[in-house]
């Protein structure tokens, strides 16, 4: 973990406000770093529609880039599991060969099993979970949470 990494991940969590409430998914903020620390792209859920991931939609702006050595920032766990697509959010991330993944915030067994970490870290990518950051995460998400 580097300072680098808590300043993009609150800004990942920064997003996470401006996704449109929902009573039926997270709000969640996400920013595609590469390997040299330069911005590349960045996403909300539902920024594009009421669908749309917050990795999902970062990474969509990166179409057909090259994203080896990459590092994706997600106020979230990436999803392994999901109901609105036929693609979780952790496979997309593996299928663009992204190396390394930073959340706040373990998806809470809410509207699916959040094992994300597994499936990311069994392929291969590396994994960081920084906690200190996880209720900055948790706060846009409140009114999912009682």
């Amino acid at each position: 973990m580097t300072d680098d990494d808590l300043g993009w991940l609150a800004l990942a969590c920064d997003l996470a406000r401006e996704c449109p409430p929902s009573e039926t998914a997270f709000s969640v903020g996400a920013v595609v770093v590469d390997a040299g620390g330069v911005e590349l792209a960045r996403g909300y859920s539902r920024e594009t529609d009421e669908k749309v991931h917050a990795e999902e939609s970062a990474l969509a702006k990166l179409a057909g880039r090259d994203l080896t050595g990459a590092t994706v920032y997600s106020s979230l766990e990436p999803c392994a599991r999901r109901l609105s697509r036929p693609k979780p959010c952790a496979e997309l991330i593996m299928d663009r060969g992204v190396g390394r993944v930073v959340f706040a915030w373990r998806e809470p067994a809410l509207f699916v099993e959040g094992d994300g970490v597994e499936l990311l870290e069994a392929s291969g990518v590396e994994v960081v979970e920084l906690s200190a950051l996880a209720e900055r995460a948790r706060e846009p998400n409140l009114h999912l949470l009682g």
